[in-house]
Order: C-alpha cells, then structure tokens, then sequence
C-alpha cells in the first residue's frame, strides 16, 4: 500500500442511515488529505457500507485502491473478492490465537494508517477507536468519528 492511507472500524450493527456522512468523509479524505489506500474488513454493517461506499468512490476517483483486512493466516493468500485490490494480511498474525486475531489486525493497521474513519458501537471497536484516540493526540493519526 503506497500513498496516504485510510482505515475503517464500526460497528456491526451500524446503521444504513449514516452511508451519506460515510461518502461524504471519505471523499473529504480523498481530495482534502490525498489519501489513496483504504483498507476495511468484512465482517458488519458498516464493513459493507464502507465497501459500497468505497467502490462507488473508485469510479470517480480510479486512482484509490481498496483492500481487505484478512486477520486469519487461512485467508492470507486468498484472491481479493471482487471490488478489492488486494488483501492485507498484518506480519507478525499467525502467531496470534484466532479468538484474538481482528483485535491484533485492528490495532496493527491503526498504528500503520495515516487516518481512521469510524463508527464506533461497544466492546472491541468502541476499544480500538479510544486507543487510535490517544494516538491522535501524539499526531500519530487524524480520527474521523460518524
């Protein structure tokens, strides 16, 4: 991933609601901050309203790139899905038992990202997005709160 990038984290049950805020932000983050890289998982509500957004912004804009969060060594060196350009599988993974593996890929990409983008429910993202916080603090990372 070359460029400015941009990482993803909400709830699972987010609302379709907030999709126009969500396009909005992420063209803010295209033609304000140049970012180029977007990464975002697959497992939730918003992960599918990123990915939509995200690939109705790619026909504007054929310059970005979207790729997948794999947090499991099994998906490591799978073909991208279609509308993604790659997957990002985090170093350092396989060592890490499943049951704790997306909070490690959560945490790694926040500390390799440039911006965060969120839509924060409880428990694991509402944790990921109070540490990126703190990075933002640092200067370490700009956080975009839906």
């Amino acid at each position: 991933m070359n460029g400015k990038t941009c990482f993803f984290i909400g709830s699972r049950h987010t609302p379709s609601r907030i999709q126009p805020q969500l396009a909005e932000a992420v063209d803010k983050h295209i033609i304000e901050y140049g970012v180029t890289s977007f990464t975002v998982g697959h497992y939730g509500s918003f992960d599918s309203l990123v990915i939509g957004v995200l690939n109705e912004a790619k026909k504007q804009y054929s310059h970005i790139k979207l790729y997948l969060l794999a947090p499991y060594a099994l998906n490591q060196n799978r073909e991208a899905p279609e509308g993604f350009d790659g997957t990002f599988y985090p170093e350092g993974l396989e060592k890490v038992p499943m049951r704790y593996a997306i909070v490690q890929a959560n945490r790694y990409i926040v500390q390799n990202s440039d911006y965060l983008i969120s839509y924060p429910g409880v428990g694991n993202s509402r944790k990921i997005v109070e540490y990126t916080q703190g990075r933002e603090k640092k200067g370490l990372i700009k956080v975009t709160l839906l």
